[in-house]
């Protein structure tokens, strides 16, 4: 098991998060998300080692920014 964080710029609510999760959640290996606007960060759980790309590109396809932590 995988644990990784990001700092995501931008979230300001629970929409945001929302958003930021489902994205997330479409990626493969995926077992748990935490994503707080409060804190701006994501922290991501998975099975496997996920690529930095792939997660940064999903959060930017969520409308936001992020980076490793």
């Amino acid at each position: 098991m995988t644990i990784t964080t990001y700092a995501v710029t931008g979230m300001t609510c629970s929409h945001c998060e929302g958003s930021v999760r489902a994205e997330v959640a479409k990626l493969d290996g995926v077992t748990a998300i935490d994503v707080s606007a409060a804190s701006g960060e994501l922290v991501i759980t998975s099975d496997a080692v996920i690529d930095d790309a792939t997660v940064l590109a999903a959060v930017d396809e969520a409308g936001y920014s992020a980076v490793r932590a």
